[in-house]
């Protein structure tokens, strides 16, 4: 038999009390009492039920709320560090085409290099912002997290994952003179720049969907390989719609800064801060609420018909 799952509340909570127990999970516990759990386990694993991946996304997230502030601050810091090598690759891809080359042939080159720093910094675990806008919800949605305990999880990342691309961008300019894209890097952040208040709250909202939405298809995967493939599409269609993603786009935005004596902080801070409000908006709302709300209702439904 197996045993319920349950989570070790942080001090001062409630006792212990089963994780995002679901009529999924119950059934399967259920039929691993009766049935030799072989074929049906390693079929039923490729492709995760919703119910399965809600549960797996609840436990994901209360997991981050236990770690000390340390360490989710210092792998924030590590996410931030390897997403400052998506601004280099798209910095690179710049140089790939004249500049007087189809702006549609631009922006998929640019979008074929944009995933591959997301890929390298989701599957090594390191905690993204983007990913935790999700992700971090659902405890709360469960009611086993305050709201207040909430934000203090997204400060901790956001901090940790600013100060990270601040530093790769301090190294990576140091590389310039062997690099030498740093026009790249302008043409990039000038694109963030130019666009209005509204198109860049727009745009990073549907950046924080994509991203929120691949973190979902991730759990819901037990393949490295489709892992890296829903990571590779999301981040390719933020690439090719030159949608605004908070922490590749700091990089971005950062080295150009550094950069260039036309590109004032003050512009570099406000695209950063509507960034950050519509990416998490985007993966709170489109994916976090959304998905943690349909597949709540689909099993109320459901153990209404059985009752």
């Amino acid at each position: 038999m197996t045993s319920k799952r349950t989570i070790i509340l942080p001090p001062g909570s409630q006792a212990e009390t089963p994780l995002g127990e679901t009529g999924r999970s119950i059934e399967r516990e259920k039929e691993n009492q009766e049935y030799i759990p072989v074929i049906i386990k390693r079929t039923d694993e490729v492709l995760k039920h919703p119910d399965d991946t809600l549960y797996r996304a609840i436990k994901e997230g209360f997991e981050q709320f236990q770690r000390r502030s340390q360490s989710l601050l210092l792998s924030s810091i590590a996410a931030g560090l390897i997403l400052g090598f998506v601004a280099l690759l798209v910095a690179f891809s710049t140089h790939l085409y004249p500049d007087d080359a189809n702006w549609a042939v631009k922006r998929l080159i640019s979008a074929a290099f944009y995933p591959f720093g997301f890929i390298v910094c989701i599957i090594s675990g390191a905690k993204l912002y983007t990913e935790q806008t999700a992700t971090a919800i659902y405890p709360v949605l469960e009611g086993n997290v305050s709201i207040f305990k909430l934000f203090q999880l997204w400060g901790v990342v956001l901090l940790g994952n600013l100060v990270g691309t601040l530093v790769v961008s301090l190294l990576i300019l140091s590389a310039e003179s062997a690099v030498h894209i740093g026009t790249g890097y302008i043409v990039v952040a000038e694109h963030m720049l130019k666009m209005g208040t509204i198109p860049m709250l727009m745009s990073s909202i549907l950046a924080g969907w994509l991203m929120a939405q691949g973190s979902w298809l991730v759990l819901s995967t037990s393949t490295s390989t489709a892992q890296i493939a829903c990571i590779y599409i999301v981040t390719f269609i933020i690439g090719v719609g030159g949608l605004t993603h908070s922490i590749a786009g700091s990089a971005e935005l950062f080295i150009a800064y550094l950069i260039a004596d036309n590109i004032l902080l003050v512009n570099v801070l406000k695209v950063i801060a509507i960034a950050v409000v519509g990416n998490s908006i985007g993966g709170s709302f489109f994916v976090g609420i959304l998905n943690y709300a349909h597949i709540r209702k689909t099993q109320e439904l459901l153990n209404t018909r059985k009752n």
